[in-house]
């Protein structure tokens, strides 16, 4: 069985793995990421690639094409990079760069993007044909599968969702706008509450005060989800505020796209039913036409971590086409018959 190869590129690591057509992962590899050197990131990513060709060789396994997930926006023609808000990537050519270094097919996508695709093949959408992924860490992030296909919009950047205006005037978003989901529903307003409510001292924060030593600076997102499992009221109220924006925002993107089920993923996630639990109920106290029409399911992703890999991976199986396949097949021949006359074994006659 042949594997193909997924990278995913975040602002502090760089992972990949190789997946075969199950999903399923093989091999493994990381680097840091040298997030303000434009050759030096595209060196690192190589560096990885050829890392999980060699651990698939040694394995008698043959890989076909490279998916690379990227957080930043890629253009509609799946070949550069147009911004990346924590790496130095600014109308980055990267496909061809790598394609020049790997010597495999490089198919490009956002890393959010990868993430739906992933588990929407092989996660909890996997029998469905609509389905919406929200990814709730230090921001929001999405995906879009409408019709059994990526929805990737007329310039590249669809399912920006976290930016979807909830509170006119409200709170500044990391995009410079005010008002936006992420600025409300993200681990990183979680931690903004958390530290307001430290700082005003009240005795309902007795908890998180404690976690902190007192120092609000020192609050973190995951001591608040640690204090709210533990049943600490504070906390459980935070996460509670934290899922109805998350819910009333759903509702009006559910009122757009009518998926089949929405997916909710990424760290703050983790705290599972206290998170998604009132999200569920504002979700459906704010649908449109409820009690006339289903109610999508709110589900936990299944994929974790590993959910941009998978998803970038089966990517690239899907949109490698035939004469991309054989050229690959070509350089890859010359590629490990270099790499065992480096390593000292002739090549196969």
């Amino acid at each position: 069985m042949g594997l193909n190869i997924g990278i995913d590129v975040g602002g502090t690591k760089i992972a990949g793995a190789t997946v075969d057509v199950d999903g399923q992962i093989h091999h493994r590899s990381r680097r840091e990421t040298p997030a303000q050197d434009v050759d030096a990131m595209s060196a690192t990513i190589t560096d990885l690639v050829h890392d999980l060709l060699r651990a698939a060789d040694a394995d008698g396994r043959t890989v076909g094409a490279v998916g690379v997930a990227v957080a930043g926006f890629v253009d509609a023609s799946g070949t550069t990079v147009l911004f990346a808000p924590n790496i130095a990537w600014r109308d980055a050519p990267l496909k061809r760069m790598l394609e020049e270094t790997v010597g495999r097919p490089i198919i490009l996508e956002n890393d959010a993007n990868a993430a739906a695709w992933g588990e929407f093949r092989f996660g909890p959408a996997r029998d469905d044909d609509d389905m919406l992924l929200l990814t709730v860490g230090t921001g929001v992030g999405g995906g879009i599968v409408s019709d059994g296909e990526l929805l990737r919009g007329h310039e590249g950047v669809a399912a920006e969702v976290g930016h979807l205006r909830v509170q006119p005037d409200g709170y500044r978003c990391g995009c410079g706008n005010k008002g936006c989901l992420e600025a409300y529903a993200s681990g990183t307003a979680l931690v903004r509450e958390a530290r307001e409510l430290v700082r005003g001292g009240s005795p309902h924060a007795g908890a998180l005060i404690d976690l902190c030593g007192g120092e609000p600076e020192q609050l973190t997102g995951e001591m608040v989800t640690q204090a709210a499992a533990g049943g600490d009221p504070a906390a459980v109220e935070l996460l509670a505020d934290l899922g109805t924006w998350l819910g009333e925002g759903i509702a009006s993107l559910v009122a757009v796209l009518d998926p089949a089920v929405i997916v909710v993923g990424g760290g703050v996630a983790d705290a599972g039913d206290l998170l998604v639990g009132p999200a569920r109920a504002a979700f459906g106290r704010q649908l449109t036409g409820r009690g006339h029409r289903r109610q999508a399911d709110i589900v936990l992703a299944e994929l974790g971590n590993d959910a941009g890999m998978i998803g970038a991976a089966d990517l690239a199986s899907r949109r490698t086409a035939p004469a991309d396949r054989a050229l690959a097949s070509a350089r890859a021949t010359e590629a490990d018959d270099a790499r065992r006359t480096d390593a000292g074994s002739p090549a196969p006659a």
